[in-house]
């Protein structure tokens, strides 16, 4: 390991702090989180009672102190909501899980604490600073930045094998180099730990990018054309070679363009009907759906690729079977909820999120995770930003991250690779969604700022007509 990582680890809390004093919070807030996820090491320091040091719970003890010295005020605005909810028991129900299984309160506070810094201070944060327009817009502009910023690097790797990590930090981010080869070449790895999450970020950056051109949010950046900067994105994340994430960016297109062109969010409601159906029959009942997925999928996808997600399949029947043996707050912690052979050996792996938070925390904990990353997108779509809207240059960045929320779900039932800028984006809209009084007539949809401007403006323009007259 090299010097650079205690110092870069370190020293991060101060450059946020930093951040803090030189630019506005907001977009302080929305800088540290991209840059620590893009480019601090992937490294951890234990630390007696707290949760491991790493970059972005470094990042969130940072924001949070420089909370209370520049914008202490900050924290009142916060108002519990029922939206709220179910990320609240989310970060709770690992006590319960510790408690049922016998491993005692410690153990149980322990894996709240843990859990409630990994989502539910990044969903804070974004409760409390992105909950409106000018906040999601900010973000969804810096999550393309972010993209771009990462295509020389991607493409340096793509050339000469994922090295970057080694070579500032000392030390390879995944123990496994072997995964770093795809489709006879190299996938990079840049600064996170496996091409999973790269793949993920750079088809986020594609989707907000190719969405904010289209609407017209952004027509160039560094005196650049958007569209020369959209095309580097792009193509850069094909060669990126994450075969999971192209059929999210076609998914996350298709949705926002036939919503534009049918002013109907159906398909996404729709997909959230797959998902929970999807979860409940797998995780609830003895039915397996994976026969009739691979099947359907075997003909467009490459036969490594099937095998691939063949095993994960196979491994995830085994673990939901002894899932269900503590089905309501699940195994708890320590490795329980896998399966070991008569020597002691694991024999199973645990690739997706649902999996895991299944056999750990029941079901609760997977209800719960479901529940607080989807509602936002429902009752956005549904209440807030019908499609009609997603078009508009002030929705749509709003729209772009509810959808790239939604597909960020949509991985989980995949892999378990997580990336706290989506949970920000998460507390973000749903801080958004509870601004004002619901309904679920679009006629009655809250007016965005541009629009009650113009008709502040013809309301004025009518006065002066009729004091005009009476004159």
């Amino acid at each position: 390991m090299s010097f650079l990582v205690p110092i870069v680890m370190f020293g991060w809390i101060p450059v946020v702090l930093y951040l803090f004093m030189r630019i506005p919070a907001q977009r302080a807030v929305i800088v540290s989180f991209i840059v620590a996820w893009l480019f601090l090491p992937v490294a951890e320091y234990a630390l007696p009672g707290l949760p491991d040091y790493t970059k972005m719970s470094a990042t969130c003890y940072g924001i949070l102190l420089a909370t209370f010295i520049y914008d202490v005020g900050r924290f009142s605005s916060f108002k519990f909501s029922w939206i709220d909810l179910p990320m609240l028991i989310w970060c709770l129900c690992p006590l319960a899980s510790s408690l049922t299984n016998g491993l005692g309160a410690y153990d149980g506070f322990s894996t709240v604490l843990t859990q409630t810094l990994t989502w539910g201070v990044p969903y804070f944060l974004g409760r409390i600073y992105l909950n409106n327009l000018s906040g999601l817009r900010e973000l969804s502009i810096g999550i393309f930045m972010g993209g771009l910023i990462y295509v020389p690097l991607c493409l340096y790797e793509i050339r000469f094998s994922p090295q970057l990590h080694r070579i500032f930090y000392g030390f390879f981010a995944h123990p496994d180099f072997s995964q770093t080869m795809r489709y006879g070449g190299w996938r990079p790895t840049v600064f996170m730990i496996h091409g999973l999450p790269v793949g993920l970020w750079m088809m986020a950056a594609s989707l907000v990018g190719i969405w904010l051109w289209h609407t017209g949010v952004i027509k160039q950046l560094w005196n650049i054309p958007m569209k020369w900067l959209v095309a580097a994105v792009l193509i850069t994340f094909i060669l990126c070679k994450s075969t999971g994430a192209y059929f999210l960016l076609l998914l996350g297109v298709g949705i926002l363009f036939v919503g534009k062109q049918f002013r109907t969010a159906l398909p996404v409601f729709i997909l959230i009907g797959v998902i929970c159906s999807y979860l409940y029959i797998n995780s609830q009942t003895e039915t397996y759906v994976s026969d009739q997925i691979i099947s359907h999928v075997s003909n467009v996808v490459p036969a490594d690729r099937i095998q691939s997600l063949q095993f994960r399949f196979d491994n995830e029947e085994l673990l939901v079977d002894k899932a269900r043996k503590r089905i309501v707050f699940g195994w708890g912690g320590w490795g329980r909820s896998l399966i070991f052979n008569d020597k002691g050996e694991q024999v199973t792996v645990p690739d997706s999120l649902w999996i895991l938070a299944f056999g750990e925390t029941g079901t609760v904990g997977l209800a719960s995770l479901t529940t607080s990353l989807l509602m936002p997108v429902l009752t956005m779509f549904w209440f807030r930003c019908p499609a009609e809207l997603w078009p508009k240059r002030q929705a749509a960045p709003v729209a772009v991250l509810t959808v790239a929320v939604a597909l960020y779900m949509v991985e989980f039932l995949l892999n378990a690779h997580g990336n706290p800028v989506f949970v920000l984006a998460c507390g973000g809209l749903s801080g958004l969604v509870i601004q004002e009084p619901t309904t679920n007539k679009v006629k009655k949809a809250p007016a965005l700022p541009a629009q009650r401007s113009r008709n502040q403006n013809r309301n004025q323009n009518r006065h002066q007509r009729r004091q005009v007259q009476r004159n």
